[in-house]
């Protein structure tokens, strides 16, 4: 690994938030590991996290070896299959099931399944996320579509980027929006100290930071009398369209709205005021050209059991107010 210099723009900085802008694809938890464990050397000693930086001093760098990550493997989970032709498949994804393996989540995914229901997609579009065209959170339910060959990946991937897929969503909001519609336009970038979070920005022009726009419409409004307290509560349900796909996309607009996204406690309120186990954001509609046709489909997830229910134990509390 080589040696870094520390620049004028950089004095002043942690050591451990300065490495984090130099290793993008590690966590800054993980990087305070590798100072911690004298990995890590400023000008041949040992440093701490906190430690701030001077002009011109000489960073040695030396990761832990890793283990190299278990190979992926086949598993005889149940998916929820709408559609499925030689190209692709379209999948109604549960809440709590991960898309792809990840640090923490080595099986038990979307992928094992898929492996499992069609053994020739390994390897498609690479060994780690075979054919994974896009993504859902782990506790998003809802569509999404996965290709089968090579051929069928480039072309949804060539859609996505085009913007040309229509992806739509259903999501309960905290309170009520001041305009019932409307359009967000707000860059998102990762937060610049939580790393598990996201955030908006004003430009841009920060490194990693990308353009995220969101277009949503009010689908109804609840008044509720709040199981756990004697607050009165209001809450909106939204249908949103994505127009890019960032990571956390809708979580992050509508709490920058002021309005999060009911049970999302990353985002929303740590002490939420509905008993729901997941954020309210399921993956409803979604339109793309089929590869091997040219025509256009749509297709529609409805709303998983536990969702469904809180609607309507919210619409009883509204009527009867």
């Amino acid at each position: 690994m080589p040696d870094f210099t520390v620049s004028s723009e950089a004095v002043g900085l942690r050591l451990d938030l300065w490495m984090a802008r130099q290793f993008p694809d590690h966590s800054r938890t993980e990087i305070q590991r590798w100072i911690k464990g004298s990995a890590v050397l400023v000008d041949g000693m040992p440093a701490k996290s906190s430690q701030r930086l001077e002009a011109a001093q000489c960073i040695s760098v030396n990761p832990p070896t890793v283990a190299a990550e278990p190979a992926l493997h086949a598993e005889p989970i149940p998916l929820d299959i709408l559609y499925e032709d030689a190209d692709l498949l379209v999948i109604n994804k549960p809440a709590g099931l991960v898309v792809h393996p990840a640090p923490g989540h080595p099986a038990g995914t979307l992928v094992n399944a898929v492996m499992h229901h069609c053994p020739d997609i390994e390897g498609v579009g690479g060994d780690k996320r075979p054919g994974i065209v896009h993504r859902l959170d782990k506790d998003t339910s809802g569509l999404i579509v996965v290709a089968k060959n090579n051929r069928a990946l480039r072309d949804l991937q060539r859609q996505f980027k085009s913007r040309t897929v229509k992806k739509e969503y259903l999501a309960l909001l905290e309170g009520r929006l001041e305009q019932p519609q409307g359009r967000i336009t707000a860059p998102i970038g990762r937060h610049p100290t939580e790393r598990k979070r996201q955030a908006v920005y004003a430009t841009i022009e920060a490194a990693g930071v990308r353009d995220a726009v969101t277009d949503y419409r009010t689908e109804a409004v609840y008044s509720a009398s709040i199981i756990h307290g004697n607050a009165t509560g209001r809450f909106t349900l939204v249908r949103a369209t994505l127009h890019t796909g960032r990571t956390h996309q809708l979580r992050v607009h509508f709490a920058w709205l002021k309005h999060p996204i009911v049970g999302d406690r990353l985002y929303g309120y740590k002490k939420q005021r509905l008993n729901l186990g997941r954020p309210f954001l399921h993956a409803e509609r979604l339109s793309f050209v089929l590869p091997s046709t040219g025509e256009r489909m749509e297709f529609g997830a409805p709303l998983p059991f536990e969702l469904s229910a809180l609607l309507e134990s919210l619409e009883a509390a509204s009527s009867g107010m």
